[in-house]
């Protein structure tokens, strides 16, 4: 039976390489629709919890992945043993950069080796991770060619960026439409009718260049109007008397030519904060410099900085001294209703206060029980009205719809609050000092 039959008939073997906030959902999703897959991650950890049919990423759900490994469609491995019995094979590991921002896609090398490994012809390889374009081409190809077998004749190789929102429950792995761009047109092909298996839309681009480049425009995207409208909130509180918040809600009842961005403590995830760094790095190359798309990531990485300049400002305001001042904050991850961590502001804002010498530094996040941070594990605290109160500063890091927000104010002495969670709050109980407000009112 052709590969293309296989396909259909969903008795395809399908292979994931990173079991992480990309990779497990997407071969969960496969399991669910009837395919067999096997998972492919260095964390043992992982490995093991998946193969017990133990659930670690909140996108998936406990019970389809349990079914799937009790059934014998999902199992995971920390070899690549098993690649020659596979037909397609995905790539998910994480692509961070280095202390000088360079970057990092040595997870992509030592996937596309392993894999090597075991490629045989028929073999479909599609990169999801993200990074910058002229990988697919340059990096993974040369690596996969060096077997003997010729992409778009023994074996085929496309881009096909990820698109994960982490904790969102209208646009899934299932239901986002993703975009896929092959080495030839026959890649592409087979490239999407794997991922048509598993997703309701799938846009075809000429090459993985477009498709690698369409992903960091995504990010990016967000990223400037992000720094936009940060700025604009540090200008509003430079003023005193203007609510950034109001003015962004304002002008998003214009039903066109806006789009609302709102402001914050920094930018987390992977995405936004990691690619204009992958797109100037490459830019480079070219003898370009992508300077307005450098601007904003700067822009949004002094957030952090700015939070710590509205912290001193509450407490000079109460009459506290910064090393000996009681701080809770509220929210680890870096969006609101979620665990995920990665690259998180709020993690920023705490590393700083610890560094800095802020008396005693304390945090709670009901969806992160403890995090480590230079070398230090902390622990989540109970959010209590004897907590609250025993705190000189209160920061809000993180708007969590298990925080409330009339019980956390009326019970502290001093806020500052980066989320904006105190909108709604009458005037004369607050003593709030909002980020993009200026004073408290």
């Amino acid at each position: 039976m052709d590969l293309k039959q296989r396909i259909k008939e969903r008795t395809a073997k399908i292979g994931v390489v990173g079991l992480g906030y990309v990779g497990l959902p997407l071969a969960v999703e496969y399991a669910e629709k009837g395919f067999t897959v096997v998972g492919i991650d260095v964390d043992g950890r992982k490995v093991a919890k998946i193969n017990f049919g133990e659930n670690y990423i909140d996108d998936v759900d406990d019970n389809i992945l349990k079914k799937a490994v009790k059934e014998g469609r999902l199992s995971a491995t920390t070899t690549y043993d098993s690649v020659s019995e596979l037909d397609a094979i995905y790539i998910c590991v994480p692509t961070p950069f280095n202390d000088n921002k360079d970057p990092d896609i040595s997870y992509i090398i030592n996937s596309a080796n392993g894999i090597a490994t075991g490629l045989r012809k028929g073999h479909i390889i599609i990169l999801k991770s993200t990074t910058f374009p002229e990988t697919t081409e340059k990096v993974v190809l040369p690596i996969l060619e060096k077997t003997g077998l010729k992409v778009g004749v023994d074996f085929y190789l496309a881009f096909s960026p990820e698109r994960i929102d982490p904790g969102r429950k209208d646009f899934t792995t299932a239901t986002t439409p993703v975009v896929v761009g092959g080495v030839t047109s026959k890649c592409t092909e087979m490239a999407a009718m794997i991922i048509q298996q598993a997703v309701v839309k799938v846009h075809q681009v000429s090459n993985p260049r477009v498709a690698e480049m369409e992903k960091l425009l995504e990010n990016i995207f967000r990223s400037v109007n992000i720094a936009l409208v940060n700025e604009m909130a540090r200008l509003c509180d430079r003023m005193g008397n203007i609510d950034i918040w109001e003015v962004v809600d304002a002008a998003a009842t214009k039903p066109f030519g806006f789009m609302p961005f709102y402001p914050g403590p920094g930018i987390g995830g992977h995405c936004i904060l990691v690619d204009p760094y992958y797109l100037a790095w490459k830019a480079r190359e070219y003898d370009f410099h992508t300077t307005f798309i450098e601007l904003a990531a700067k822009t949004n990485e002094e957030m952090p900085y700015y939070v710590i300049g509205l912290v001193r400002k509450a407490l000079s305001n109460i009459g506290v001294a910064f090393n000996k001042a009681k701080i809770l904050m509220l929210g680890a991850s870096f969006k609101e209703n979620i665990d995920d961590v990665r690259n998180s502001p709020a993690l920023r804002v705490l590393e700083i206060l610890m560094r800095r010498g802020a008396g005693q530094v304390q945090y709670n996040d009901p969806y992160v029980p403890q995090i480590h941070l230079d070398g230090i594990i902390l622990q989540s605290q109970k959010l209590t009205k004897e907590l609250l109160q025993q705190q000189d500063l209160v920061v809000i890091t993180t708007k969590h719809r298990d925080y409330d927000a009339k019980f956390i104010v009326e019970n502290s002495r001093m806020i500052v609050d980066t989320r904006n969670l105190t909108k709604d709050l009458p005037s004369d109980i607050r003593k709030v000092i909002k980020l993009g407000m200026g004073d408290a009112a």
